[in-house]
């Protein structure tokens, strides 16, 4: 089947926030007596903003603020890094521009809440460029379940198996996989990063040819 769609994940993909996440996580958490240990925050790793806020509560519960409250602010921490610093991924808005070009239809599939995507989005300015963007905060699972990218092709209006998905992880590899799609595995130069998983490994953004991946 022709590939018509190309679905980036956000975090590690576009945008080299992932620290970001720990930094507000921590912030945020031990303000309110959560004793953060690099153990259990590799725990949550791969879990949504709600997920991991859950996860902190039911350990260590603090007072009366409820956990939307406290999810709010670990969102608006990480905002507020991403808009501050340097962490977009060298060569990814010409490589999103390239695809446009071709007329790939493009879309973002994230376990980030839906805040925090469209700052990356205006952050790379290139929000224009996509026509579906979807978080998993929207579905009763994230990734590694398949539905925020089967959400994610419903609304670009193409069929799973008509989509590649580029990720970095690979909780995010299972959910596309899962979903029926095509993958790229963006390994941001790591030679040892290995996933069989993935139907392409993608170096870097600079020097990724748009024919590499059977478009």
């Amino acid at each position: 089947m022709v590939l018509e769609a190309v679905i980036f994940d956000m975090d590690g993909v576009l945008v080299d926030s992932e620290g970001f996440w720990a930094q507000a996580e921590l912030d945020v958490f031990s303000s309110y007596g959560v004793q953060v240990t690099e153990d259990l925050a590799s725990l949550t790793r791969y879990m949504t903003t709600r997920e991991v806020t859950e996860f902190w509560y039911n350990r260590f519960p603090w007072g009366e603020l409820d956990i939307p409250s406290v999810e709010q602010q670990v969102i608006t921490r990480v905002i507020e890094l991403i808009r501050s610093d340097n962490c977009t991924m060298p060569g990814i808005e010409d490589l999103i521009r390239r695809f446009k070009n071709k007329a790939y239809k493009i879309g973002l599939a994230t376990n980030a809440p839906l805040q925090v995507a469209e700052a990356v989005l205006e952050k790379l300015e290139v929000r224009h460029l996509f026509d579906a963007v979807h978080s998993a905060e929207s579905e009763v699972q994230g990734k590694p379940h398949p539905a925020v990218y089967l959400t994610a092709a419903r609304k670009l209006g193409v069929s799973p198996e008509q989509c590649i998905a580029i990720e970095d992880s690979y909780s995010g590899l299972k959910a596309a996989k899962d979903a029926g799609m095509k993958t790229a595995v963006f390994t941001n130069d790591n030679e040892d990063i290995h996933f069989d998983i993935a139907d392409f490994k993608i170096m870097n953004f600079k020097e990724t040819r748009l024919p590499e991946f059977s478009l």
